[in-house]
């Protein structure tokens, strides 16, 4: 079971459930490049008991929760968002999401309240691959493809955010996401 669809900036890595890299498990990245010098992207759906507030000096009066972006360097503080009326200077990735811009004005458009958590989201560290790397894990079957829209990406819960990826994704991959995390346990 492979996805046909090429991986580009934009497309969501599912991940399968017998992976077996604990840093990807369940886990959907947003890919914000691939091309020939390597890929990289956010984990969409891994959170940390940790909110913007607690790894910035400046004061933010919201509870803006961490996402854990992936393993390569945690110590990198990035986001993205779906308001490039409110935030300039943002990539889009895809249709009406757009990763980082003037942090200066998303601060204090917090504290404003003018920009939520529901649209813009904070990673702590990415998911990266090597040049070639991430093409040898798609031919290995270990990587589903897709894509999504802003509102289902800035509006499903984290915690849903794999099994109802797969579950829009209908078919073969419905059944996926009812797959258990331990089969040996069923």
């Amino acid at each position: 079971m492979s996805s046909a669809m090429k991986v580009s900036k934009g497309s969501l890595l599912i991940a399968k459930p017998y992976l077996g890299d604990p840093n990807f498990e369940r886990g959907v990245i947003l890919m914000c490049e691939h091309n020939e010098q390597g890929s990289f992207g956010f984990v969409l759906n891994q959170t940390t008991e940790l909110f913007l507030g607690d790894v910035l000096d400046d004061t933010i009066y919201q509870d803006i929760t961490l996402h854990l972006g992936g393993p390569v360097e945690k110590n990198t503080l990035h986001f993205i968002h779906r308001r490039p009326d409110l935030v300039s200077g943002g990539v889009e990735i895809m249709k009406d999401v757009f990763w980082g811009g003037d942090f200066t004005a998303v601060k204090t458009l917090l504290n404003l309240n003018t920009l939520t958590q529901d649209d813009v989201r904070f990673f702590i560290g990415y998911s990266g691959w090597g040049g070639g790397q991430l093409d040898d894990e798609l031919s290995q079957d270990s990587w589903i493809v897709s894509n999504t829209t802003s509102d289902f990406l800035f509006s499903t819960p984290p915690g849903n955010f794999w099994r109802e990826i797969l579950r829009n994704m209908g078919g073969e991959y419905r059944s996926i996401a009812h797959y258990p995390i331990d089969p040996r346990l069923n």
